[in-house]
């Protein structure tokens, strides 16, 4: 037995105003069923983990009902009817319960964990790829970040379908809600050039017309569906159930459609929170076609009607399957499906459900309705029934194989060479990458480089020539004859340096997907990413993200720091460095020569592409300086132990006798604590220099060695005796080109008086001498500030107790 069904579309795609599709109402029925079911436990997981489960702390716990809600028709859908095993799903935060009750359904979750929402080792408050106990492809929970992630999830996959061979076929689907489209980060990923290649990129926005705190007044469908086509996407909208098309063909049908199509949404609202009759004095308005509407609807009984305000595409599994069925490969899609937020509950499209929870009786009223037991709620199908034998199906269906990822190959620690004269640390990287294709090609061969245009200034270009750059097609370089061209720009499959527009939020969140491939596919790659340091912070929340998702990559940040001198305050960065120190996840490297890149960024690229594995990140410098400043040692063996120091945070760079005072310094001025070490040593005032290069790692080791690893980083605390010993407890001046608290904790490992140096305002254009004075970077403030210190003297921040530094000195 079957019926026609109508699909009401719209958008550049629509053939027809409507299509049809026949569907087994036996398979709907069942596919209702496992609907409920879904909605049910979504709901009850939530109710348990805020009324059920004892609250020691008192604080909220929260969860969201409604959200779940209205996603619960989009997912049923997708998971039994439409999804492979070779998809991937992004599931919008606030949906977390209903992913979780799908996986419990299909046999992938233990009951034992449906009690455990938002409780201390158990599902999280949202998807989380690397911490939750049961599937999940993406983790979600930062606005835009899990929507865009299937999009670079794609590019990826590509990459490593083109270099290692076929990771099997699937799309990469994203279940967005409306108000997600908000952030500047979707659109910044929709129109990106090259994302209308990828055909298995499908998003489906749950259009439920609400915020967290309102219904949002003026989203327009019309201005999304033209906004996604004009990026080249296929639109596809599932405005309307069945019920509704079907009183959409009675007379007076086209005036009721046009009633509800041009309803302000919080007018639309407010009728799923009438009464019968109060909808039959409010829905024909007072347009001039009123009057056909309230004859078509003075036809119907009270719950058809209200059944009919509600009957939205969404909440229809047959619309939903026909508009999967629609999906063009050969470009994005995007269905849009009209929802009611908190569809099937009491809180049904209220203001403010966004986080309204049932109360015990409104929960109660909802198992009766849904014929379940309030006190046992997490019931699965018998396996006998036609709702069980689906879900079995399903569950096999969508059964993947174990991924064994192969190991990465051996990085090597040092290629051997010593540069000579004058360079820059941000020129260090790109003949790092060079000199890695020549002596191991093996580990150069996973090392993919992605920049948002800014490869040529970022010392790219003989690297990006070589390895030419990635596209999705082959392109006709058609300069490639021209003799001034310095840079080829080469697109192919083959390439791997893979070049976005300027948006940085795109360039870290295809640096995550790159860096989760060994885990995703079993194939494990060296993803680096080059930036202007200033917009570190613009993408750090995604890359932070990426990282708490389990992407493994090293982002470079150059050029950094008022170092930059002519370019002024706009472009130069103060915080990045204590930026490195905070991010979990991550170890942080500013190196001052260009030896110390080599080795930092070598060290980093071993500890990716594997279960346990460190992003990186490398703060670099457009000043030039003499590399015979960094006195690398001759000796085979000294030169070994000076790689481990500047790995494992810093070295000695120069002991003086009887040295009275220690400059630790970091990064490009180095040339100023070296000049200032010889005037104090001309005025009998003998200075060690260190050279930091990771404060980051020297924190931990501090911690360590007081017993507070808590991050369980496993810091080695002898660089610190090699550092800073014992025998050398000297008062200290610190010096680097950002915040001057950046390096500050480093006093109190000998406990040692301290001033710090550093920048704590925005910057000036001027020359480097010039900027360097304006912020008490050159030599004659380091000067100062060591005879100060070194007398006990004017020591900003000084306690003044045992000769400690206050935190902020």
């Amino acid at each position: 037995m079957s019926f026609l069904l109508t699909v009401a579309q719209a958008g550049p795609m629509s053939l027809t105003a409507a299509h049809t599709l026949d569907v087994d109402t036996a398979r709907l029925d069942t596919l209702q069923q496992i609907e409920q079911r879904v909605l049910w436990l979504s709901t009850a997981m939530i109710h348990h983990a805020n009324r059920v489960r004892p609250n020691t702390s008192g604080l909220k716990v929260g969860g969201h009902q409604a959200s779940s809600a209205s996603m619960v028709t989009i997912m049923t859908a997708l998971w039994f009817e439409q999804l492979r095993s070779g998809d991937r799903v992004s599931v919008k935060p606030h949906a977390s319960p209903v992913l979780h009750s799908l996986n419990y359904l299909l046999g992938r979750l233990d009951e034992k964990y449906l009690t455990t929402l938002r409780q201390f080792g158990g599902l999280q408050s949202y998807p989380s790829r690397s911490k939750d106990p049961d599937p999940v492809d993406y983790s979600t929970g930062s606005v835009g970040i899990g929507a865009t992630a299937p999009i670079w999830g794609a590019v990826a996959r590509r990459f490593v379908d083109a270099h290692y061979g076929p990771t099997g076929a699937g799309r990469q689907y994203s279940l967005v809600g409306d108000a997600e489209l908000d952030e500047g980060a979707v659109w910044e990923a929709i129109l990106d050039p090259g994302i209308a290649e990828l055909g298995e990129v499908v998003w489906i926005v749950d259009l439920n017309r609400q915020s967290l705190d309102r219904v949002v007044p003026n989203i327009a469908a019309r201005r999304l569906e033209k906004m996604f086509d004009a990026a080249g996407w296929q639109v596809i909208t599932v405005k309307f159930g069945r019920l509704l098309e079907s009183l959409f063909a009675r007379p007076g049908g086209d005036a009721l459609r046009s009633r509800i199509l041009d309803m302000p949404n919080p007018e639309y609202q407010r009728l799923l929170r009438c009464t019968a009759g109060d909808i039959r004095t409010r829905l024909p308005g007072d347009g001039p076609r009123s009057g056909e509407i309230a004859s078509l609807i003075a036809d119907l009984d009270d719950q058809t009607l209200t059944a009919a305000i509600r009957n939205l595409g969404g909440h229809d599994l047959a619309a939903l399957t026909q508009a999967y069925r629609e999906i063009d490969d050969t470009r994005p899609t995007v269905i849009i499906a009209y929802t009611v937020k908190g569809h099937g509950l009491p809180t049904e499209g209220h203001p403010q459900n966004h986080s309204a929870l049932l109360s015990h009786d409104e929960f109660d009223a909802l198992a009766t309705r849904l014929g379940m037991d309030p006190n046992a709620p997490w019931q699965r199908f018998a396996q006998d029934s036609d709702a069980g034998r689906l879900c079995v199906a399903a569950a096999q269906r969508l059964s993947r194989d174990d991924i064994t990822a192969i190991d990465p190959p051996a990085v090597p620690g040092d290629i051997g060479r010593t540069p000579k004269g004058t360079a820059t640390t941000q020129a260090a990287l790109g003949r790092v990458l060079l000199d890695l294709s020549r002596e191991a090609p093996d580990a150069a061969a996973r090392v993919v480089t992605v920049s948002p245009d800014v490869s040529s200034t970022t010392n790219l270009g003989g690297w990006v020539n070589k390895v030419g750059v990635w596209s999705a097609t082959e392109r006709r370089n058609w300069f490639a004859d021209d003799a001034e061209t310095i840079m080829h720009w080469d697109e192919r499959p083959s390439g791997r340096h893979v070049e976005l527009g300027i948006a940085e939020t795109n360039l870290v969140g295809l640096l995550g997907e790159l860096g989760a491939t060994w885990s995703r596919w079993g194939q494990p790659l060296f993803p680096i990413g080059v930036l202007y340091d200033p917009f570190v912070e613009r993408a750090l929340e995604p890359w932070s993200f990426g990282i708490y998702a389990g992407g493994q990559s090293i982002l470079v940040g150059t050029p950094s720091g008022v170092t930059l001198a002519a370019e002024g305050g706009a472009h130069q960065s103060i915080k990045t460095p204590s930026i490195g120190i905070e991010q979990p996840g991550c170890i942080s490297y500013e190196p001052a020569f260009a030896i110390d890149v080599e080795w930092t960024l070598l060290a980093s690229m071993g500890r990716l592409g594997r279960p346990g594995g460190t992003s990186a990140y490398l703060r670099l410098s457009t000043r030039p300086v003499d590399q015979s400043l960094a006195a690398v040692p001759t000796d085979p063996a000294a030169r070994e132990r000076r790689r481990r120091q500047v790995v494992a945070g810093g070295y000695p760079l120069r002991r003086a006798p009887g040295a009275r005072v220690t400059i630790a310094a970091m990064g490009a001025v180095l040339p100023e604590a070296l000049a200032a070490a010889d005037r104090l040593t001309e005025q009998g005032v003998p200075a060690d220099v260190v050279c930091v290069t990771s404060p980051g790692l020297l924190f931990d080791a501090w911690q360590a060695r007081q017993g507070h690893d808590a991050a369980n980083t496993g810091a080695d605390t002898w660089i610190l005796d090699q550092l800073f010993p014992a025998d050398r407890a000297l008062p200290l001046v610190t010096v680097l080109d950002g915040h001057p608290h950046t390096l500050a904790f480093l006093a109190n490992i000998q406990r040692v008086r301290a001033t710090n140096l550093g920048v704590s305002r925005f910057g000036q254009v001027g020359s480097l001498d010039e900027v360097h004075r304006y912020h008490g970077l050159d030599t004659d403030s380091i000067v100062r500030a060591a005879l100060d210190v070194s007398e006990g003297t004017g020591v900003a921040g000084f306690t003044g107790v045992s000769g400690i530094t206050g935190a902020g000195s």
